[in-house]
């Protein structure tokens, strides 16, 4: 029996444009023994996935943390036997599609007959290449991210599938909770299910808040439309605010949606409207149309996959500029209510849907 290791640990856009490639082995060896290893955070996309055997998860970010505080001697019995899982089993292939110096230094731990990555050259790579024993030519990173890890799978392994898949680990139980929320706290309309992701972790990806209001009261009004907002516990001010700005109605399920609950939920939805996050990846995996507002980020290397969705942009000459922080964020700031409009009613319109499962 084969046995293959996985290494995407983080994000979770990251994480989800890996899985087509998980299945993708799985379709090639089909009697394999398949493990992920990946951090906490991600951790949901990958547990319980029909293509895997195990899961490893690493807790670095909360082990770290402990360190130096009354948890610290028990977050060091805990990394203990995290390594000592790692290096329970001798894997005939170790696949590392994160390329960071994090994972490098894993696959460096764990016992692999054959390391395989990207090599030297690859941005942001931190020298991941030093721990690998296989190393695949750097490809242009202008190249979509996931196309980029398939097109590592066929290097190293000559395998290459006839379609993209993703098969998120989405349970009845998730689609229960979903529906739970919605029918429990909002009266059904007659208009189109939208859901509205406003959040990101970086300052320079955000849309004002504002036009995110007049924009939800736009297809209140013309499609009759159910807004929902969704985003973690802490992202309750931004969407209150929003909300405020609203004359129509808009559910806030912030804080109430665990991962794979927002996948059910998304795949209940007619449209999606995000900036660029992972929830953004999250909504196109599981083939509801995507409107995503783009500004400092490239959408050809990390937009949502596939057809059917629409990014919405300013196209400024100093965007893409991968920047956090920037004075003036004017490649956000000029992204006008009436041009994120038009590509929703691009993609309400539409009959194409996304060629995923």
């Amino acid at each position: 029996m084969v046995n293959i290791l996985i290494v995407k640990l983080s994000a979770i856009g990251d994480v989800i444009h890996t899985l087509p490639a998980l299945n993708a082995l799985r379709g090639h060896f089909p009697k394999a023994h398949i493990a992920w290893l990946v951090e906490e955070e991600a951790a949901a996309l990958v547990v319980g996935h029909e293509a895997l055997d195990r899961v490893l998860i690493s807790r670095r970010k909360g082990w770290l943390k402990a360190l130096g505080t009354a948890q610290g001697l028990k977050s060091l019995r805990e990394m203990h036997r995290f390594i000592r899982q790692l290096r329970d089993t001798t894997y005939d292939v170790i696949l590392d599609f994160q390329g960071l110096l994090k994972s490098g230094i894993l696959i460096g731990l764990a016992k692999g007959k054959r390391k395989i990555g990207f090599d030297r050259g690859m941005e942001h790579a931190e020298e991941s290449h030093v721990f690998l024993n296989e190393r695949v030519s750097p490809v242009n990173m202008e190249i979509h991210a996931l196309t980029r890890s398939m097109m590592l799978l066929e290097a190293s392994l000559g395998i290459v599938p006839e379609q993209i898949v993703f098969r998120l680990p989405i349970s009845l139980k998730h689609k229960e909770a979903a529906k739970g929320l919605l029918s429990d706290e909002q009266d059904p309309a007659h208009g189109p299910l939208v859901v509205v992701h406003p959040v990101a972790k970086w300052e320079t990806k955000l849309w004002e808040n504002l036009k995110f209001s007049r924009l939800c009261d736009a297809l209140v009004r013309r499609y009759d439309a159910r807004i929902v907002f969704t985003g973690q516990r802490r992202d309750r001010r931004t969407i209150n605010d929003i909300r405020s700005g609203m004359c129509e109605a808009g559910l806030d399920l912030s804080g109430k949606t665990p991962l794979m609950v927002l996948a059910a939920l998304f795949e209940t939805a007619d449209c999606v409207i995000s900036t660029d996050t992972g929830p953004m990846h999250l909504a196109a995996a599981v083939g509801t149309p995507v409107v995503a507002l783009f500004g400092p980020t490239a959408p050809w290397r990390t937009g949502p996959f596939g057809p059917g969705h629409e990014v919405v942009r300013a196209d400024l000459e100093c965007s893409p500029c991968f920047k956090r922080r920037c004075q003036t964020v004017e490649c956000m700031a000029q992204i006008s209510v009436e041009k994120a409009l038009n590509g929703v009613q691009k993609v309400l319109n539409a009959a194409v849907s996304p060629n995923v499962e």
